[in-house]
């Protein structure tokens, strides 16, 4: 990489970005679906905006500091009764899950059988279901602070599957950016 590019951290999100991440949300989701909620969109742009820095897809580690790279593993760390020191992480923890298994599987789902091959722990793992399943539980915790965003993750968990379709246009539209084709061709 040559030195003249910089990345904005994950801390400061790129605005630029963001725009560019809503524009194809909404694309997809209003004039390619025919569905559009404010805050399903809204809450879509900020996973691929923060995802946008593998720091980010992989963020959740082990008590000892060690990044998790599969959702078995970080399952033991969504659970209070193994690896969660609190409620708070369970519900972070899953909500992650959530948010990654919804990254892989929608906007790139020909990485699934190198992130499920068999030598790895998430081979028995269906991304589908863990990924509504996580999302549901972290809409459980429904009261103080994670209120707001609780109906979000809960669309999120009823709809998955459509936000997958939803991503598979987000990537294509993003291929055809990549040809040259602009957003006038990537619908």
């Amino acid at each position: 990489m040559s030195p003249e590019f910089s990345f904005n951290t994950p801390s400061t999100p790129d605005p630029t970005l963001r725009r560019l991440f809503g524009a194809l949300v909404e694309r997809a989701f209003l004039q390619t679906l025919g569905v559009y909620e404010s805050h399903v969109a809204d809450y879509l742009t900020d996973v691929l905006t923060d995802f946008a820095h593998m720091q980010q897809v992989y963020k959740i580690k082990d008590l000892g500091g060690k990044t998790l790279h599969e959702v078995a593993d970080m399952l033991l760390h969504a659970d209070v009764r193994l690896e969660a020191t609190s409620f708070n992480r369970e519900r972070e923890v899953h909500k992650h899950i959530g948010d990654f298994t919804l990254f892989w599987a929608g906007l790139y789902p020909e990485a699934l059988p190198r992130l499920q091959a068999q030598t790895r722990r998430d081979h028995l793992l269906d991304y589908v279901q863990q990924g509504k399943n996580s999302y549901a539980i972290a809409a459980s915790h429904d009261y103080g602070e994670y209120r707001r965003q609780a109906p979000t993750l809960r669309k999120l968990s009823d709809e998955f599957e459509l936000c997958l379709f939803g991503l598979h246009s987000v990537r294509r539209q993003i291929d055809m950016l990549g040809k040259g084709g602009g957003l006038a061709r990537a619908a």
